[in-house]
């Protein structure tokens, strides 16, 4: 990831340039209807800026970081939207986002990392919560240009998500490169998070459980039949 980062910070404005315009509507179409009103969104690996600035012009609120800090300080600008310097490793909130968007930024990790950091963003997912993520297409990892690369495969992303506590389900699907000259594809997955459920029922003022009550209930109900 550091090797990735380097690259980031000597090439940020370049990658500003490239992405800051691009239309990803057809994606947040896939993650936006499923956040409550007023949601609360964190823009995991942010990179430009571009899905942060989308987000909060819907009325939502955003929280955004990126571990390149010359990106960090440049997104941060190019949004007028403050943009924090911070690994996947230091996510270390728990269930308070609403949504948690991570666009092609954790693909930067080597696989034998992935499932721990989809495992931090998962808790700090909100029950209820909904996690986005997207790979280019492939099954290799390689080095590029200065940069580590995973690719993943609709199964894999099914696989990663299969290992989280709470998951309700998952949707995938492939898009081709929303950027002019670009001829790759990548996956994208959406994992629901459950909504928590009570453990007990409960019925009456606060802490009055119904269910050590229901045998003595039950014989009741019986001795006024007979």
């Amino acid at each position: 990831m550091s090797q990735s980062v380097a690259f980031y910070n000597a090439h940020a404005q370049q990658f500003i340039d490239e992405t800051l315009h691009v239309d990803m509507s057809a994606l947040y179409d896939a993650f936006l209807p499923h956040l409550p009103e007023n949601a609360h969104i964190l823009d995991a690996g942010c990179g430009s800026g571009r899905d942060c600035r989308e987000f909060l012009a819907y009325g939502y609120r955003v929280t955004a970081f990126d571990a390149s800090e010359k990106w960090a300080d440049l997104a941060s600008k190019a949004i007028s939207h403050p943009v924090a310097v911070r690994t996947f490793n230091q996510v270390s909130e728990f269930h308070a986002y609403d949504g948690v968007w991570a666009c092609a930024s954790v693909l930067h990790l080597p696989p034998q990392q992935i499932p721990q950091v989809l495992a931090q963003l998962w808790q700090a997912l909100k029950p209820g919560g909904v996690l986005y993520v997207s790979f280019k297409r492939g099954e290799e990892q390689y080095e590029h240009k200065g940069r580590h690369f995973t690719d993943a495969t609709e199964e894999q992303l099914e696989s990663w998500a299969s290992a989280l506590q709470l998951l309700e389900k998952i949707t995938t699907w492939q898009t081709a490169d929303r950027r002019p000259g670009r001829d790759e594809y990548w996956v994208n997955g959406v994992f629901h998070k459950q909504a928590e459920m009570p453990d007990k029922l409960i019925t009456g003022g606060k802490h009055q459980h119904f269910l050590p009550h229901l045998p003595a209930l039950c014989s009741f109900f019986y001795l006024a039949c007979i």
